[in-house]
């Protein structure tokens, strides 16, 4: 979709055609995101449900002043980190309640389930849990970055919209994200 205009004015009037229109553009493209930064499908496509959730209830906010992809995939990202936020909150909760005796029981399903993502093709279960986690253990501005660029796919430029980063910028984290999942991971 090169010229969003005609698509973002009828999503803003409403049109039901429009948002079919929106999910047949969008929907795979926003699942691979997710499950980009959230390795598990279903946990991935809730979070996708939420995205097109969010656009629905803020078209009418939306400007143009950026593409309308762009726009989708900053919603997608923060929508990503809030999940990765509470989990993270709730595994630190569960920490404490264990420490004080007041032991919950914690959920036994892996966080990392999806292991056919098209960024990633490895021979192991085991490794690809690793790196994930060693994503996972990063910064948050090295992990929205070094998830976008290579297991998203996303070029640079698209990056430097999605996250409102300069380029210089987006390319000096990027470095630093490498240098320290190669730490992370004992790769010298």
């Amino acid at each position: 979709m090169t010229n969003d205009s005609p698509l973002i004015k009828r999503l803003q009037e409403g049109k039901e055609s429009a948002y079919s229109e929106l999910l047949d553009a969008f929907q795979q493209k926003v699942f691979s995101t997710c499950i980009s930064f959230v390795p598990n499908k279903e946990d991935a496509e809730d979070i996708a449900q939420e995205v097109f959730l969010e656009v629905y209830k803020s078209i009418h906010k939306f400007k143009g002043n950026s593409k309308l992809s762009t726009w989708i995939y900053k919603i997608c990202t923060n929508k990503c980190l809030e999940f990765i936020r509470k989990k993270s909150a709730k595994k630190r909760f569960a920490f404490m309640q264990s420490i004080t005796g007041n032991e919950v029981p914690l959920d036994k399903t892996s966080f990392f389930t999806e292991f056919n993502h098209p960024g990633i093709v490895l021979e192991h279960k085991e490794a690809t849990e690793r790196i994930y986690k060693a994503i996972n253990t990063l910064p948050e501005s090295q992990r929205v970055i070094f998830t976008l660029a290579k297991l998203d796919g996303k070029s640079y430029q698209e990056i430097v919209e999605i996250t409102g980063k300069s380029l210089s910028s987006v390319e000096s984290i990027m470095f630093r994200a490498k240098k320290n999942l190669l730490k992370k991971l004992d790769y010298k």
